[in-house]
Formats: structure tokens, C-alpha cells, sequence
């Protein structure tokens, strides 16, 4: 074991965390777990004699924490608190820093589940017809419209450049340089969505600041009105430093820099209010956020095409079989389906 894993094991995982480009969010949430999970080892609750690091815990004092838990949690939250100590172990043990993962037994006897589609306010069609009509702002609009046709992460969206959208439209394409992407070659009215861009990293020349989280790139279609949305917004679009030409920019704090996830949320939650969809404090149960058009184009999609294997290749949680499926086939497999099912949302 190495001096500067053992000495404070927790935040060196964390630090690792943030090196793999897990978000500030991620890394609090872990953080808060395992702090109160080193607490209860040098608490009265704890089994052991003495007090213990988290290197020294065992199995017992894994199942007695988690046991503990179930004092003040549901049944769901007590899985996702035990699935984070038993990741922190399991990445421990793979950098060498610990023996043994303990709580590899205890997560294998667990009743709870990690409830993984947790219950969401229903928003009709109608209804967010009329959420998108009271958006006139250019790049609100495309922002929103995209998120909700496509089903992308927020990371995702900010992380797009240029060079990752085609569109039919020649007075555009002589101005901007629109799919240069090899992958695109031959591809009209599509975005590129990449699998390897990481919170940190420099790619295309500039640094970012979120990571893609898919499991293999993927080519989105682009549908009629995605399009109109997205003319609109590069009809206006500023001029911008950098050189790797992003697609959506700020217009407002950050004049013509590359458009951050804080900034989409805020931009989302101010229309999110005037519906009565955001409240201060709610939760996903109640608040519509961009990580909820994701739910919304996952069921809408889904309950239109029948076929989950096109809704996952759209999200880009694939496996092989899928890719091998869908990809090889893109015009008759993917792109119409996508285009004779997608939802309009004006």
C-alpha cells in the first residue's frame, strides 16, 4: 500500500474521481458517503473494539453500517449509499491500495434495490408543446429543442462543436464549417455525439469542462424541426476565441464562450418556473430539470417505436450487439425509425 492511498484513502479516491471526470457533484455525493461511513467506525455503533480507518474495516463493520442506515433511509437509498462504499473498495483493491473489499459480500445479501427509475412528474406532449412555444430566445430554443429530440446529456450538448453537426443548408455552410467530422461524410442533417471526451482533457484545441458519458459515439439524426431551431441559432450565433468553434455559446455572462451545463440548467429552471415545474428544493420527483427531457425522450420514444434497441443506440447506452445491429444499417434501422416516430413539438 502506498503512504498517500492509506493516509487518507478518502480523498484520494475523490481526487481519482475528479482525474476520471466524474463531475463536482459526483464527487461531493461520494464524499459525504464515505465520511459518514468513517464516522460510524469511530462511533459507539461500530462493532469493533476500537476505532478503525477505513483500510482496516471488515466485513462486519461494513454490515453493521449499513445497517445503521436503515434507521433514517428507504429502502433505495440505503443500495445507493452500500453501492458507494462498495465502489470505493473495489477501485482501492484495483490501485493496490487495499487487501480486500469487504463490502463485496454484504452488497451481494442486500434486499434493497437501487430504485433507478425513481418517479417523475408526468408531462404530457401537449403540455410540453407549450412549455418549448414560450421560448423565443434563439439559443434557449435550440438548446431545448435538442435536448428534448435527442434525448442527450447536458455534457453532451456542451461538448459540441461545429465540426459535429451537418445541416442542409448552404447559405450555413459557407459561413461555418459545419461536419468535418470523417464520420459524418456522407451523413446530411446529423449530429455527432463522442464517446472518449473527458472533464479535464483537451480535445479539438480547447479544454472542458464536462465529460460524454456514452458508451460508444453515436450518429443522432437531425429531424425538420430540429433543424429550423438550430438555423435559427446560427443565424445569430456570435463570434467565438475559440478554436475549436463550439455550437452553442453564451450570450449573456461568458459573451461568445463555449455554453457550460451550470449555464443550460439556469436557462432551463427559469422556464421550468413559469410552468410551475421548478420549485426551490424539490426533487427529481417534482422539479423538471434537462436530465428529465432525457426521460421524456426515453418514453415517448420508446412507447412510439416499440423498439427499445433504437431508443438505447440514441443514448448512447449500447452494447455490441446493438451496435452491431443498428450501425451497419444506418438509413433503414435508425434514421427512419427516428424520423417516422419522433414527436413535434410544435
Amino acid at each position: 500500500m502506498t503512504a498517500e492511498a492509506t493516509d487518507d484513502a478518502i480523498a484520494y479516491f475523490v481526487e481519482d474521481l475528479e482525474y476520471h471526470g466524474r463531475s463536482e457533484r459526483t464527487r461531493e455525493a461520494y464524499e459525504r458517503v464515505l465520511r459518514r461511513f468513517e464516522t460510524f467506525l469511530d462511533g459507539p455503533r461500530c462493532p469493533s473494539e476500537r476505532a478503525l480507518t477505513p483500510a482496516e474495516a471488515g466485513q462486519r463493520e461494513c454490515m453493521a453500517w449499513v445497517h445503521s442506515l436503515r434507521d433514517a433511509h428507504s429502502q433505495s437509498t440505503v443500495a445507493t449509499y452500500a453501492s458507494y462504499l462498495h465502489r470505493f473498495y473495489a477501485y482501492m483493491m484495483q490501485v493496490e491500495a487495499f487487501e480486500s473489499n469487504p463490502m463485496a459480500l454484504v452488497v451481494e445479501e442486500m434486499d434493497e434495490t437501487i430504485e433507478k427509475d425513481p418517479q417523475r412528474r408526468e408531462v404530457s406532449l401537449t403540455a410540453m408543446r407549450e412549455f418549448v412555444g414560450q421560448i423565443v430566445h434563439p439559443l434557449d430554443r435550440g438548446v431545448v429543442v435538442l435536448l428534448l429530440k435527442t434525448g442527450m446529456r447536458v455534457g453532451e450538448l456542451c461538448n459540441l462543436d461545429l465540426r459535429d453537426l451537418t445541416l442542409d443548408a448552404e447559405d450555413l455552410e459557407a459561413v461555418y464549417p459545419l461536419g468535418t467530422r470523417g464520420q459524418l461524410s456522407g451523413r446530411a442533417d446529423s449530429l455527432y455525439v463522442a464517446s472518449d471526451v473527458n472533464r479535464g482533457s483537451v480535445v479539438n484545441g480547447e479544454r472542458r469542462h464536462a465529460s460524454n458519458k456514452r458508451r460508444r459515439p453515436t450518429v443522432v439524426p437531425v429531424d425538420t424541426e430540429l433543424r429550423h431551431a438550430l438555423y435559427r441559432w446560427l443565424a445569430v450565433r456570435p463570434n467565438t476565441i475559440s478554436a475549436a468553434e463550439p455550437l452553442f455559446l453564451s450570450t449573456r455572462d461568458g459573451w461568445g464562450e463555449r455554453l457550460t451545463p451550470p449555464m443550460v440548467r439556469s436557462l432551463v429552471t427559469k422556464y421550468a418556473r413559469s410552468m410551475g415545474w421548478y420549485h426551490s428544493g424539490g426533487d427529481a420527483a417534482e422539479n423538471v430539470t434537462p436530465h428529465y427531457f432525457r426521460h421524456f425522450f426515453t418514453t415517448h420514444l420508446r412507447d412510439r417505436t416499440g423498439d427499445r434497441g433504437v431508443v438505447k443506440y440514441l443514448r448512447g447506452d449500447v452494447a455490441d450487439d446493438i451496435i452491431d445491429t443498428y450501425t451497419h444499417n444506418w438509413g433503414d434501422r435508425v434514421r427512419e425509425r427516428y424520423l417516422e416516430h419522433i414527436y413535434e413539438l410544435s
